[in-house]
C-alpha cells in the first residue's frame, strides 16, 4: 500500500467543494419546482417542459465537459482549472434563476426561465463534474480514496441540511412576506459563500497520478472502453435512480407539507431530521471495510427502504411522529449511497485505465448526467402529475391532487428502491479489486 499524499488542509478544501455545490444545488431540488409554480409565476406544466428540455440539454453538457476535462491541458493540471474558470458564472447564473422579472410580460418571464435555468445546468456541471474527476487523479491509495470522499460528502450533505432547514427561514427574513425578494436574497447569500468555496478548492487541491501515455485518446477509443466497463454501467444507473428517488420525494416535501398538513412551516424540521445522512455517510469509512463498498451501498438501499416505509405509513395517516422517523432512518440510509458515489466512480475510472484509456472527464461525467437526468425525470413526473390531477396554486387542493402528492412523496419512492436494489447486484467488485491492484 502506498502512502498517503494528501494534507488536512487539502481533504478538507476537496470536501467543501461538494458543500459549495450544494448550497445551490439543494436550492434547485428543494424549491425550484415551488419557486416557478407558486412565487415564479409558472404553471406546472410548463415548468415540467422547461425541466424536460434542461434535462435533454444536460445530456450533452454532461459529455461536453467530460471531453473538455480529458482534452484540457494546463498548469493546473486537467479538472482543477475548471474550479476557477467557471466558479463566477455558475454563480451568476444561480442568482438570475432565482430572479422573477415582474416588468416582463409572461412569456418574456417563461423566457427568462428558460436562459437562465439552462445556464445555471451548464455551469453546474462544469464546476461540480470536476470534484468527481480529480479525485482518482489526487491519490492512489484506496484507504484514502475512501477517506476523501467520505469528506466530501459529509460536507456536501452537511450542507444540504443547512439549506434544507434554513431556506424557508432565510426566506422569510429576507422577504418579510415578500417571497420574490425572500429567495432572491437567500440565493445571493448562498451564492457568495459558494463562490467562496470554489476558488478555496482551485487554490489548495493538487492532481498527482495521471498517465501521459494513455492521455486524451481518441472518443472511439473512449467509447469501446465504456461498452466493456460494466461496473461503471451499473453504478451510471444506480445514480440516475438515486436521484430519481430524491428529486420525486424532495419536490413533493413542500407541497405535502402546505397542501396536506397545511403547514408549510413544517418542512424546515421535517427536513432537519435529514440529518442523519451523515451518520451514514460516517459509518462508510469503517462498514466498508468489513463488507466491501457493494454491501455497504446494498446495506443503505435497504435502510433507506424501510425509512420510505414509515414515510409512507406517516404520509397516508397524516402521523407526524411516524414521517419524522421514516427520515430519520431513510437519512441514514441515504448517507450510505450518496456517500459511496464518487468513490465507486473513482474505481471504475482505475478499472478503465486498466485497460489502457485514462478518461477520467468522461468517466466521471456519468455522476452530473446520472444527476442531471433523474432530477429532470423526477421533476417531470412531480410536475406533470400535478398538473394533470388539477393543480392551483395557493388553492385548496382537490382529493385528486392530494392523492398525486401522496403517490409522490411516498409510493414511487419505494418502488425504486426496489429497482436501485437489484440493478447494485450487478456491480462486480471483485473483479475491479483484481484489476486495479
Amino acid at each position: 500500500m502506498n502512502k498517503w499524499n494528501t494534507s488536512l488542509t487539502e481533504r478538507i478544501s476537496y470536501g467543501l467543494s461538494d458543500a459549495a455545490d450544494n448550497l445551490v444545488f439543494q436550492m434547485m431540488t428543494t424549491y425550484l419546482l415551488f419557486f416557478y409554480t407558486d412565487v415564479f409565476g409558472l404553471t406546472a406544466s410548463e415548468v415540467a417542459i422547461l425541466f424536460v428540455v434542461a434535462r435533454a440539454a444536460d445530456v450533452f453538457e454532461s459529455l461536453i465537459i467530460g471531453i473538455m476535462i480529458d482534452n484540457t491541458h494546463s498548469r493546473w493540471g486537467k479538472s482543477r482549472p475548471f474550479f476557477l474558470w467557471y466558479s463566477f458564472p455558475y454563480v451568476i447564473f444561480a442568482i438570475l434563476t432565482f430572479v422573477t422579472p415582474n416588468f416582463l410580460p409572461h412569456s418574456g418571464k417563461l423566457i427568462w426561465a428558460y436562459v437562465t435555468y439552462l445556464g445555471l445546468g451548464f455551469f453546474y456541471t462544469a464546476v461540480n463534474l470536476p470534484i468527481t474527476s480529480i479525485l482518482p487523479t489526487m491519490t492512489d491509495n484506496e484507504q484514502e480514496t475512501t477517506l476523501l470522499g467520505v469528506i466530501r460528502q459529509f460536507s456536501g450533505s452537511s450542507v444540504q441540511i443547512i439549506v434544507a432547514v434554513f431556506t424557508i427561514p432565510l426566506v422569510n427574513l429576507f422577504g418579510k412576506g415578500d417571497q420574490q425578494k425572500g429567495f432572491l436574497g437567500t440565493i445571493i447569500l448562498f451564492g457568495i459563500i459558494s463562490l467562496a468555496l470554489i476558488l478555496n478548492t482551485f487554490f489548495h487541491v493538487r492532481e498527482r497520478y495521471t498517465d501521459d501515455n494513455i492521455n486524451h485518446q481518441p472518443i472511439s477509443k473512449v467509447w469501446g472502453m465504456l461498452k466493456q466497463n460494466r461496473p461503471w454501467i451499473v453504478i451510471s444507473i444506480v445514480i440516475f435512480l438515486y436521484w430519481l428517488t430524491t428529486s420525486i420525494k424532495n419536490q413533493t416535501t413542500i407541497y405535502y407539507f402546505k397542501y396536506v398538513l397545511h403547514d408549510e412551516n413544517l418542512v424546515s424540521i421535517a427536513n432537519s431530521f435529514t440529518l442523519t445522512a451523515l451518520i451514514g455517510v460516517v459509518a462508510i469509512y469503517f462498514v466498508s471495510v468489513k463488507l466491501g463498498k457493494k454491501k455497504t451501498m446494498l446495506l443503505g438501499i435497504i435502510i433507506a427502504f424501510i425509512g420510505q416505509i414509515i414515510i409512507t405509513f406517516g404520509a397516508y395517516s397524516k402521523n407526524l411522529a411516524l414521517i419524522f422517523s421514516g427520515i430519520f432512518v431513510n437519512g441514514i440510509g441515504g448517507g450510505f449511497i450518496i456517500g459511496l458515489v464518487s468513490i465507486m466512480i473513482a474505481d471504475t475510472i482505475r478499472y478503465g485505465t486498466s485497460m489502457g484509456i485514462q478518461a477520467e472527464g468522461v468517466l466521471a461525467s456519468t455522476d452530473d448526467f446520472g444527476v442531471n437526468l433523474g432530477l429532470g425525470l423526477g421533476g417531470l413526473i412531480t410536475a406533470e402529475s400535478l398538473q394533470i390531477s388539477g393543480y392551483v396554486s395557493n388553492k385548496t387542493q382537490s382529493a385528486s391532487t392530494i392523492s398525486a402528492i401522496n403517490l409522490n412523496y411516498a409510493l414511487i419512492p419505494l418502488g425504486l428502491y426496489i429497482i436501485m436494489f437489484l440493478i447494485l447486484l450487478g456491480y462486480n467488485e471483485k473483479k475491479i479489486q483484481n484489476a486495479i491492484k
